[in-house]
């Protein structure tokens, strides 16, 4: 019995996994169940009804086929009660399936194709003394805040189209193209820009910091994944190396912080008036549980989680559903107010 148990969740967790990774497949299987037992059920109810004549295997396709396509020719009809409704369930389900069909084949690529098409390339030609990043994430995300609260133009070169068009529909700039590519950089006005900030890979900043080093003008940040690549970056020609898990490196194994301080200490000013420091979870913390996307779209602080630990490893390769659990430890930035309201709901 816990062996057959255990065949049945294997096969549930394969299903899910079909759904969340072949979801068009997913689709296929259940309109061709649907209609099988559409079919079965027509063929039963015809016996029922007296109407054997129609009881088979051609007929019932047809009546299934032109009643989910609310075709409805007629020729072809219940007398019973139990069989009108039955044709009403057939209806309102092909409704929803000639709707998801529409939106999954027709309208999804079509739209796809339309924003594709209109994905920003080129910045306006009056753009000058910008910001240009290549390539975006949660730490960038913070560095927009406060860059937008300054009134500091920027522009973001981001090569993932998922991306772009998240950013396109929170209208934030940015264009579509290879941050490494000279004429992605010179779409992004690099002639005009005062800064560039390569926040790719290591090696993909490097070839960043490369091209971009042909404009004698340009101020050029790199952020580093390893620091043993810092001296790399500097030689290819970056201006300043930042390494985010050196800053956030100095509050490993740091302990919660007194319950009686009401204002943030230990923190790291990365920016003027924007910080950083770590939290780590109390077993009767409100936020044990909740995903990050829940403690996001709940306003339940205004500071950004930027990495959590995890099983002694830093992470900033954050999901909207990583779960909050009680041997969690954040990694926070935002203003030491904002940190304050963090800082009590971990408790």
């Amino acid at each position: 019995m816990f062996y057959s148990g255990r065949k049945k969740t294997s096969r549930r967790s394969k299903f899910r996994k079909i759904m969340r990774k072949r979801p068009k497949l997913a689709y296929k299987l259940a309109a061709l169940l649907l209609l099988s037992i559409y079919i079965l059920l027509f063929k039963y109810l015809m016996i029922l009804e007296n109407q054997p004549e129609n009881a088979n295997a051609i007929t019932a396709i047809y009546w299934a086929t032109t009643t989910i396509a609310t075709v409805g020719y007629g020729d072809v009809v219940f007398a019973s009660l139990s069989g009108r409704i039955f044709s009403i369930v057939v209806q309102v389900m092909g409704i929803i399936l000639i709707s998801g069909f529409l939106a999954t084949y027709v309208i999804a690529p079509w739209m796809d194709r339309v924003i594709k098409f209109r994905m920003p390339r080129k910045v306006p030609s009056s753009m000058k003394g910008h910001i240009i990043i290549c390539g975006y994430n949660q730490l960038v995300e913070t560095l927009i805040d406060e860059l937008e609260e300054q009134e500091i133009t920027f522009i973001i070169i981001e090569d993932e189209e998922e991306i772009i068009k998240e950013l396109v529909y929170r209208d934030i700039p940015c264009i579509f193209g290879t941050p490494s590519d000279r004429q992605a950089l010179t779409n992004a006005g690099i002639e005009k820009a005062r800064i560039l900030i390569a926040n790719k890979s290591d090696e993909r900043n490097a070839n960043i910091v490369l091209t971009a080093r042909e404009f004698q003008h340009l101020n050029i940040i790199a952020i580093v994944e390893d620091r043993s690549n810092s001296k790399y970056l500097k030689y290819a020609g970056a201006d300043t190396v930042v390494s985010p898990k050196s800053i956030f490196g100095q509050f490993i194994g740091r302990k919660a912080m007194d319950r009686l301080v009401s204002r943030v200490t230990g923190t790291t000013e990365i920016f003027k008036g924007v910080h950083v420091t770590e939290f780590p979870i109390y077993l009767k913390s409100p936020l044990i549980g909740k995903t990050l996307k829940e403690v996001s779209s709940q306003r339940l602080t205004d500071a950004r989680i930027v990495g959590i630990w995890k099983s002694g490893a830093l992470s900033f390769n954050l999901k909207e559903d990583d779960i909050i659990r009680g041997n969690s430890v954040l990694l926070a930035v935002g203003t030491p107010e904002e940190l304050s309201k963090l800082k009590k709901l971990t408790h």
